[in-house]
């Protein structure tokens, strides 16, 4: 285990609300399972990912740069998910969960990069299809209000989630000094041929392509705030230039809990990382 302490600047302070004295709880909020992709590309270039930035407005993570997900719904398990790739029973022993919880976890990564990107990681026979634009939209929007399951959006398109398409990257879950707390796995993936996402999510009011690099360097310069996963994950992704390469990557996973702390350069956020 390596430890790293996250300095947090003026401005993060202010988000985070460590400027205000904010107490520690009596009592740790508890966790919601959630799922984040990393989508990236290299067919205009180097190694790109897409990212989008939180609104003002959001009561988490507020202005933040980050990757498409979120939290999981109980009815990704509870639908009769088709499923193709690894077993839910390979899953859970990768995630290091139980098998309801890999379900849920798989699924609402699939599920949330589809509501905020419309990149769809699911097939009908061999091939990652192509819905229609009209059709993908209301969907998106019904997902969203949850006016449906993503089970049932898959079985009436005659669909099958593709979990192997995904790669599983990091473990962290949120300080216990937040208010809103997850417990969120990190995955990779990347963007099928003929898709393009677009960032199309009322928690957003940016989308773009990024450079791990160049993202991880304009966080240094304050032009944009990356959360401690998030600017992990780039650093790692940041040293291949391939999306092949970026599927290949091997790291220990374990995980990780950071903890505020006040050091002689301030407030941060410090981290055991495997």
């Amino acid at each position: 285990m390596t430890q790293r302490d996250f300095l947090l600047g003026a401005m993060r302070e202010a988000l985070l609300g460590v400027d205000e004295g904010r107490p520690e709880p009596a009592e740790p909020a508890p966790t919601k399972l959630a799922s984040t992709v990393m989508l990236v590309r290299d067919d205009e270039g180097p190694l790109e990912v897409f990212m989008l930035r939180r609104v003002s407005s959001m009561a988490f993570a507020p202005s933040m740069h980050v990757f498409p997900g979120g939290g999981a719904d109980r009815r990704d398990a509870e639908d009769e998910l088709p499923w193709a790739g690894p077993a839910v029973e390979e899953w859970a022993e990768t995630l290091g969960t139980d098998e309801a919880s890999a379900r849920m976890l798989v699924a609402a990564a699939v599920r949330e990069i589809f509501e905020e990107t419309g990149v769809l990681l699911a097939s009908d026979a061999d091939e990652v299809p192509q819905l229609d634009p009209e059709v993908a939209t209301d969907l998106r929007a019904k997902l969203v209000a949850h006016e449906v399951g993503f089970g049932q959006v898959l079985l009436e398109q005659h669909l099958v989630l593709r979990s192997d398409l995904l790669r599983y990257r990091a473990h962290w879950i949120t300080p216990e000094a937040e208010p809103r707390r997850f417990d969120t796995r990190f995955f990779v993936a990347a963007v099928p041929q003929g898709q393009d996402p677009d960032g199309e999510t009322s928690e957003a009011d940016r989308s773009e392509w990024l450079r791990p690099d160049a993202a991880v360097a304009a966080f240094e310069d304050g032009d944009l705030m990356l959360m401690p996963p998030t600017l992990v994950c780039l650093e790692q992704l940041a040293e291949v230039s391939t999306v092949s390469a970026a599927l290949s990557q091997d790291f220990p996973i374990a995980p990780v809990m950071p903890q505020l702390v006040q050091t002689g350069a301030g407030p941060a956020m410090r981290a055991q990382l495997p």
